[in-house]
């Protein structure tokens, strides 16, 4: 006698055809909520950076246009400025030299600026041999007190003549190093006042 076991396996239950639809569009949207988002820029939207007509060391006219497709970092300042603008900048260069150590590539499509706030004093020549003592990389312009005045007001920078004194006036003005995309637009201030790594790391985050 051959004896048949008396259980039954039933069948798993199906899911419904709605349900499964369901589901398979469900896991896919998951999946994209799980992705993290990209960082904005922190200036993104700032009406920061405009036109500009200057000149370099060799009193050559320079337009913002020239820059087109490049990214800059840009600072104001002046020459006889006893110790923020030496300091800032010499922070804001040292950064930008450790960042283009790691990425030389990228480094080549920076341009480094730095504008005078004091054409009165700050002559083209003059100018130039400050600019120079940072390395070859950056850009030193001024122009006349009318160009200064456009530019610094196109970045939002604030500047003013201080009282005269034994050894000279002063300027009161913003300590900033923008750091502009390609297109002219605003994309953060590098963290000088944090020292030359922060600055690199702030290049490399942004610049690509």
């Amino acid at each position: 006698m051959t004896y048949r076991n008396s259980r039954t396996v039933k069948p798993a239950p199906r899911l419904s055809l709605g349900l499964a639809l369901a589901v398979s569009f469900l896991m896919p949207l998951a999946a994209c909520q799980q992705q993290p988002q990209a960082e904005r820029p922190p200036l993104e939207g700032a009406a920061i950076g405009g036109p500009f007509t200057l000149v370099d060391k060799d009193g050559k006219t320079v337009t913002r246009d020239q820059f087109k497709g490049e990214w800059r970092i840009v600072y104001f300042g002046y020459t006889f400025c006893p110790d923020a603008c030496p300091l800032d900048v010499q922070t804001m260069m040292r950064g930008f030299n450790i960042f283009a150590k790691a990425h030389p590539d990228l480094a080549r499509k920076v341009q480094p600026i730095f504008i005078s706030i004091d054409p009165a004093r700050d002559t083209p020549k003059v100018v130039g041999e400050w600019t120079g003592a940072f390395g070859p990389r950056l850009l030193g312009l001024t122009g006349t007190a009318e160009q200064v005045n456009k530019a610094a007001d196109a970045f939002a920078v604030y500047h003013k003549r201080g009282a005269d004194t034994a050894g000279g006036y002063l300027m009161d003005h913003s300590r900033i190093s923008y750091l502009m995309a390609p297109d002219g637009k605003p994309i953060s201030m590098l963290p000088t006042d944090k020292g030359a790594d922060a600055v690199a790391a702030e290049l490399a985050k942004w610049v690509k």
